[in-house]
C-alpha cells in the first residue's frame, strides 16, 4: 500500500483511465471546433459532442436537447437560478433554498436578494434532512424557483427530492436540484424525481475538471432560462463560448462508466465505509455521526472526534487525505455552515472530519485511515485532556 491515501473523492477524483483513453484522440487527431460546420474536422467533433449528450442525457432518462454543458456545477447552478430568477420575474420573486446547500447556490440567492428577490433559507433537523411539511408551508404565490440538492457533499445526507419535485410539480414551480455528489453515485431519473434543472460537475465522478452540464426540461413543463454568458450563441443560445471537446468526451465516458458499474461498485463501497466507521466507533470515546446515519451517500463518512480540533487531527496524519468541509469553501477559514445548520454544536462541528472513499479506496487503505486516526485522536487528547482520557488510551493501547 503506497501513502499518503486518499480518502477525499468529495472534493474531486482521479481521471479514470478508460476516461483519458477516450479524451486523447481529440487533443490531436480529432482537434476540430464542434462549430466548424463546413469541414470535416467540424464534423467530427459535432459528431463527438452529440453522441456525449446522448450518453448522458440516457444516465439521467432526459433526451439529448436536454442536456447544456457548462464548465461545471458551479456554473450550471448559476445558470439555473439566474436564468430561472430573471426568467420567471413577471410570475414572482420569491425563491426557496435550504440552509445546507453548497455555497454556488446559496451566494448566488444572496446576490438575487440584492437586485429585489425574496429568498427563503429553510431549516434541516440534526441529520440535515429537510421537513416537506415545512417546505410547503414556505410556498407562496410569488414563489417561481425552488433549489435543493440531491446529496449534502459534506455528510451525504439524501433529500426527499422526489417528494419535493413533486410538489412543485402540483404548484407550477420550477424545481433545481445540485446533483453535484448524487451523480455516478447513485441512481437518478429526472422524470421520476419531477426534476426541471440538474446541475452536475464531471471531476466528482472520474471526470476531467472544469467541465459540467445542466439538464433543462424541454416539456412537462418546458423551462424558459435567460442566458448568463452572451457570445457566439453556443448551446442553444444558452451558454456561450468555444465547446471543450476532449472535455465533453471525457464527461460522458466518466458517467457511462458510473452508471455500468453502479450496483457492484455501491455495494463495496458502501461494506468499506461501514468498515470504517465501526472500527472508529469500536476504538475511541466521544464520536459522533454527522448527517443521517442511513439515508446518506455511500462513500461519505463525516464524525466528529470531541476535544480534537479538525485542523490538528489533519495535521497530526498527513499521510492520509481527507478534509474539514467543502473544498470549494476552503479558502474561508469559517465553521462549515452545513454542520452549522444541523445545530450540533460548536464542539462537534470544530472536530468534523469528512472521509470520502471511492473507486481505487482498498479495504487495506481503510484499515490503515482507522489506526492512524485512532492513534492521532489518542495522542492529542492525551495532551490536551490528560487527565478524561487517560483511562480510554489504555484500552486503546490493549487493543
Amino acid at each position: 500500500m503506497k501513502t499518503p491515501v486518499y480518502m477525499d473523492y468529495h472534493a474531486t477524483t482521479p481521471v479514470d483511465p478508460s476516461v483519458v483513453h477516450a479524451m486523447i484522440p481529440f487533443f490531436g487527431e480529432k482537434f476540430g471546433n464542434a462549430a466548424s460546420r463546413q469541414h470535416h474536422f467540424g464534423w467530427v467533433a459535432e459528431e463527438a459532442v452529440d453522441s456525449s449528450r446522448s450518453l448522458i442525457a440516457r444516465a439521467l432518462n432526459a433526451e439529448a436537447k436536454e442536456i447544456v454543458f457548462t464548465s461545471g456545477a458551479t456554473e450550471s447552478n448559476n445558470l439555473a437560478i439566474k436564468g430561472a430568477a430573471e426568467g420567471y420575474a413577471y410570475k414572482g420573486k420569491h425563491i426557496i433554498t435550504c440552509a445546507t446547500e453548497h455555497k454556488s447556490v446559496l451566494d448566488v440567492c444572496k446576490n438575487l436578494a440584492k437586485r429585489g428577490y425574496e429568498i427563503t433559507i429553510l431549516s434541516t433537523d440534526e441529520y440535515g434532512v429537510l421537513n416537506p411539511e415545512e417546505f410547503s408551508r414556505a410556498i407562496k404565490e410569488a414563489t417561481i424557483l425552488v433549489s435543493i440538492m440531491i446529496a449534502n457533499n459534506e455528510v451525504g445526507t439524501i433529500q426527499n427530492v422526489t417528494e419535493i419535485g413533486r410538489i412543485c410539480k402540483d404548484r407550477s414551480i420550477v424545481f433545481h436540484t445540485d446533483a453535484t455528489q448524487a451523480v455516478g453515485k447513485i441512481p437518478i431519473d429526472v422524470q421520476a424525481m419531477n426534476i426541471d434543472l440538474l446541475s452536475l460537475s464531471g471531476h466528482k465522478f472520474y471526470g476531467p475538471k472544469g467541465i459540467g452540464a445542466l439538464f433543462i426540461r424541454s416539456k412537462n413543463p418546458s423551462v424558459k432560462l435567460v442566458q448568463q454568458i452572451d457570445g457566439g450563441g453556443h448551446e442553444r443560445g444558452l451558454r456561450s463560448g468555444t465547446l471543450n471537446v476532449p472535455a465533453i468526451v471525457g464527461l460522458a465516458k466518466a458517467l457511462e462508466t458510473c452508471v455500468d458499474s453502479m450496483e457492484v461498485e455501491t455495494t463495496r463501497i458502501r461494506k468499506l465505509r461501514d468498515r470504517l466507521q465501526e472500527t472508529l466507533l469500536k476504538h475511541i470515546d466521544d464520536v459522533y455521526l454527522n448527517g443521517h446515519p442511513t439515508q446518506r451517500l455511500p462513500n461519505n463518512l463525516n464524525m466528529s472526534f470531541l476535544y480534537v480540533e479538525d485542523n490538528a487531527l489533519m495535521l497530526g496524519m498527513k499521510d492520509v487525505a481527507v478534509s474539514s468541509g467543502s473544498a470549494c469553501s476552503a479558502a474561508e477559514p469559517m465553521p462549515s455552515h452545513v454542520l452549522k445548520a444541523l445545530h450540533i454544536g460548536k464542539e462537534r462541528e470544530s472536530s468534523a472530519i469528512r472521509f470520502g472513499l471511492g473507486r481505487w479506496t482498498t479495504e487495506e487503505e481503510v484499515d490503515y485511515v482507522a489506526g492512524r486516526v485512532i492513534e492521532t485522536v489518542k495522542r492529542l487528547r492525551g495532551l490536551s485532556h490528560p487527565a478524561r482520557y487517560a483511562k480510554t488510551d489504555a484500552r486503546v493501547d490493549e487493543q
